[in-house]
């Protein structure tokens, strides 16, 4: 018998859950992000999943409808997840088949697997990671990455992969599991055509501890300004020594292209005695989101001060004429400048 439900209070439930999600996933990908702000986010998502739960399969009319009148992200996550939660075959390869034609690297999707627990969707992983469509390679991957499951033996054959998508995952994975029996393998995919393979390769073996391998690709990744310039960036600086990476940024300072990546390094490097200097850096429009960043890395604390405004108008022509009229979170200079002196940060 099916369940009795109220159904304006589990279309609430269900906009609820695909909304917080895709909210989760944007904070989540902030450089740095606001944890105490996720697990809040994580909180009142569990509360709505929970609800769903409750509803059962009547909830699938609603999960629906959202997904056809606004089918992103969130609405993936949230088909996914009730597909896998309720064990339903017929709705996971349904969702499947939506995330498989996505441009995201199917974020809902991999959301889903990502918040079930490993033993849950391990049926569903060991199924896909020897198919033969590189689709579901790709997604168990990124589900052992998400859940630190290691594949064993298989990743070899992952790592070598047709599939750009799976080898660069696989290539992640092994760094994050250490798997430095894979070093040759690793080595080897420094020389691929695919830069995020090349990326993930190179972070990888800086894992391992093989820098000077690691190094010269790391630094064409950062000099490339490319999505994952950042990722690049935090390795280096992981590299090390501090003197060598201050003079190497030095040079990123000096070309505007990549001069927001030197800014946003200060705070990657952990010297609190910067911050005169990216006060400085944040009067300057192109510089400014990048010392925002560096300056919560730098202080967490900045976070419960009013030092941000979404107004670019507030600080100035120059950051109007920037921005446009909805600009970033912005850092500004005086109140930043005001909150370090009031607490003696300031040298």
């Amino acid at each position: 018998m099916q369940k009795q439900i109220v159904p304006d209070i589990v279309r609430q439930h269900v906009e609820q859950a695909a909304f917080l999600w895709a909210q989760r996933d944007m904070l989540a990908a902030e450089e740095p992000p606001d944890e105490k702000v996720i697990a809040d986010v994580d909180r009142r998502l569990e509360a709505n999943l929970d609800a769903l739960r409750i509803a059962g399969p009547a909830a699938w009319p609603f999960i629906i409808a959202a997904y056809e009148d606004f089918p992103e992200k969130g609405e993936l996550f949230l088909y996914g997840w009730v597909a896998i939660e309720q064990t339903d075959g017929r709705r996971i390869l349904q969702a499947v088949e939506l995330a498989r034609t996505r441009e995201d690297e199917a974020r809902g999707l991999v959301g889903a697997l990502a918040w079930h627990e490993a033993k849950t969707i391990g049926p569903l992983v060991r199924n896909w990671i020897a198919s033969k469509d590189e689709f579901k390679r790709y997604l168990a991957v990124a589900a052992c990455l998400n859940h630190g499951v290691d594949p064993k033996d298989l990743l070899v054959r992952l790592i070598r992969d047709p599939d750009v998508r799976v080898r660069a995952t696989s290539l992640r994975l092994a760094g994050k599991l250490k798997r430095a029996d894979l070093v040759r393998e690793i080595v080897a995919a420094l020389e691929s055509q695919d830069e995020p393979v090349r990326l993930w390769s190179a972070w990888t073996l800086n894992e391992l501890g093989f820098a000077a391998l690691a190094q010269p690709e790391l630094q064409k990744q950062v000099l490339a300004n490319g999505p994952d310039a950042l990722t690049a960036l935090r390795a280096i600086v992981k590299i090390g020594p501090d003197k060598d990476v201050r003079a190497w940024m030095g040079g990123l300072l000096k070309s505007p292209d990549t001069a927001p990546l030197a800014v946003r390094g200060a705070g990657m490097l952990g010297d609190r005695t910067v911050l005169n200097w990216l006060i400085h850096q944040m009067r300057n429009p192109a510089l400014a989101v990048a010392a925002g960043g560096a300056l919560l890395e730098l202080f967490p604390e900045a976070r419960d001060a009013d030092l941000f405004t979404l107004d670019p108008a507030e600080i100035g022509q120059a950051f109007e004429e920037y921005f446009g009229d909805f600009g970033p979170n912005v850092p500004v200079a005086d109140r930043v400048m005001a909150w370090g002196s009031a607490a003696a940060l300031l040298g």
